[in-house]
């Protein structure tokens, strides 16, 4: 696969948005305007990031196009970082035999899974079809290299882990360009990392941050799959904001 613009040859990296009208060049100190985005492409935004779900089950056989996954997966390398780290990598997976072997592991840890549930909870869970491994046509293991940037990095002196959030950012960027483009993902959190290492070949300065399911679907849920099920509900936004302090709901004249 070449890491390049299909329609015009530029790299991947040239790939970026002209200029919308009313915004001009850089201005002396190396900044641009920062316009808003026009109502048409708001609503775009929003919408991926709204009707975004995690696919268990709905893959179709069909192939991403290179074309189409380069697009992704440069969105994904789009992600903020700490200290311009870059921390991911993608491991594209395609070969059926490494894909059931990936499943073998997540057959042994959904096992266990399901063995914390008891009674209605058990069921639910069993009745939830997590067959993506198998059926997307590209399954994706996004890591994390925790070297990346030498011993110091800037912005990660004291919290180390910020090299985590940062790859699970492109996941995000990944997830949403996916939805842009009519294709689902599924991330598969139901493993011991540990066991992926072999199968991928990991050094041991890079950790799997996350297995993801990737292919075009037809259907997806007007509500995440684990709400429309009945396992879990969203919570309301009016109980998650806080106003200066943990708990504190008003504003402090």
């Amino acid at each position: 696969m070449s890491f390049a613009n299909p329609s015009s040859g530029a790299p991947v990296d040239a790939m970026r948005s002209t200029p919308r009208e009313g915004e001009g060049a850089s201005e002396p100190s190396g900044l641009s305007p920062a316009q808003p985005f026009s109502r048409a492409e708001r609503a775009a935004v929003y919408r991926a990031i709204e009707t975004r779900r995690d696919v268990r089950d709905e893959f179709l056989p069909e192939p991403v196009p290179d074309d189409v996954l380069l697009r992704i997966l440069q969105a994904a390398h789009c992600a903020p970082s700490v200290g311009l780290m870059q921390p991911w990598n993608f491991i594209l997976i395609r070969d059926p035999r490494q894909k059931a072997a990936a499943h073998d592991l997540f057959t042994r840890s959904n096992a266990e899974a399901e063995a914390l549930f008891e009674g209605d909870r058990a069921a639910l869970y069993r009745s939830l079809k997590l067959e993506g491994i198998r059926k997307a046509p590209l399954n994706i293991c996004v890591t994390c290299d925790r070297s990346r940037g030498g011993p110091v990095v800037l912005g990660r002196t004291h919290q180390r882990d910020t090299d985590l959030y940062s790859a699970v950012c492109a996941v995000q960027n990944l997830w949403l360009a996916a939805r842009a483009e009519g294709v689902g993902v599924g991330w598969v959190s139901i493993f011991d990392p540990d066991d992926l290492r072999p199968l991928l070949g990991l050094p041991s300065e890079v950790v799997v941050v996350a297995y993801l399911c990737v292919g075009y679907v037809d259907r997806l849920y007007p509500l995440p799959e684990l709400e429309a099920k009945n396992w879990a509900r969203r919570l309301s936004l009016d109980d998650l904001v806080f106003e200066g302090r943990w708990g504190r709901r008003d504003a402090v004249d």
